[in-house]
């Protein structure tokens, strides 16, 4: 009867339970079922752009996010691991909704060795899942590491669109008229699969170029919502195909029948063709540069569904 004394506690109506003769726990648990919310409502308005703002520890991802900001909202520190979890900022500039998500610096899984930061590392892919544009830090004086592909990698695939922001370039060493066109080349050799994405040398500490940070992030995420008529992308394909005919395969030529855009962020482009094997992924890439040269599409990859359709049912 002891159960009653809780009342004094002033938390509601206490349940007595035993866990080892499973007394009450159906009781419980219609209790904990009852406080779960009706529904599960996204808090994202329609205009809104979502950035996440992603890299290794310590690269200035948080000096990043309160240089363009104008005040400190997180924490700074030359600590590596300080941001623990992912920080959401609402802030509106030229008109234009923007929601800022400051992630936990993501090392490698071997160095990882507190329950906490890998929770952190679990919370920042999530936030790259909910974003439109993702802000990838690189530390200049560093350069690309492996883990700076790793982070990368997983954002393009999760098919978001990418600025690429070379941070401290104020203390870049051996700086000179061709810097930038050195590092660039470098980047887009280490980084083959992001040829897309813009790149930003900017300093967080300084506040060097940080104004152009989020005209760059509107600039992709329009990219990332274009959409072309299906009629202009056959007109494309057929100017391809004149310049680099389809491939061949054991006397066998693939026919690209037609093509239509599917879906937007990322753009999606399904292409019918009459035999899917004998699309290969190097043609595939002849017909996205084709896209991108024509269209821009920058700042976002593509994704093509390659399906099989007879020549008869051609549109």
């Amino acid at each position: 009867m002891n159960v009653f004394e809780f009342y004094n506690v002033g938390l509601g109506d206490p349940i007595g339970i035993s866990a080892s003769n499973a007394l009450n726990l159906g009781d419980l648990l219609d209790a904990v079922v009852a406080a779960f919310p009706k529904n599960e409502v996204d808090d994202r308005e329609e205009d809104e752009i979502r950035i996440a703002v992603i890299g290794r520890p310590n690269v200035g991802k948080s000096s990043l996010v309160n240089s363009m900001l104008g005040e400190d909202r997180v924490i700074v520190s030359d600590i590596p691991g300080t941001t623990r979890d992912a920080i959401d900022t609402h802030f509106i500039k030229d008109g234009i909704k923007f929601t800022l998500i400051d992630t936990a610096g993501m090392r490698r899984k071997n160095k990882i060795d507190e329950p906490v930061e890998r929770y952190s590392v679990i919370r920042s892919l999530r936030a790259i899942d909910r974003s439109d544009v993702v802000l990838m830090l690189i530390e200049a004086p560093v350069g690309v590491t492996e883990q700076d592909k790793k982070i990368a990698g997983y954002a393009h695939e999760s098919g978001k669109g990418c600025v690429i922001v070379v941070n401290k370039w104020d203390i870049f060493p051996d700086k000179h008229d061709r810097s930038t066109n050195r590092f660039t080349d470098d980047l887009r050799e280490q980084l083959g699969f992001l040829q897309y994405a813009p790149v930003l040398y900017a300093s967080a500490l300084t506040g060097q170029r940080v104004n152009r940070v989020t005209e760059l992030v509107k600039f992709v995420a329009e990219q990332q919502s274009m959409r072309i008529q299906t009629s202009v992308l056959n007109e494309l394909i057929r100017d391809a195909i004149s310049v680099n005919p389809p491939p061949t395969k054991r006397g066998k030529q693939l026919k690209i029948l037609f093509m239509t855009q599917a879906d937007i962020n990322p753009p999606k482009f399904i292409i019918f063709v009459n035999e899917p094997d004998l699309f290969h992924f190097s043609y595939q890439r002849f017909i996205e540069n084709q896209l991108r040269e024509r269209y821009g599409f920058e700042g976002t990859p593509l994704k093509f569904i390659i399906r099989k359709r007879n020549e008869g049912d051609e549109e």
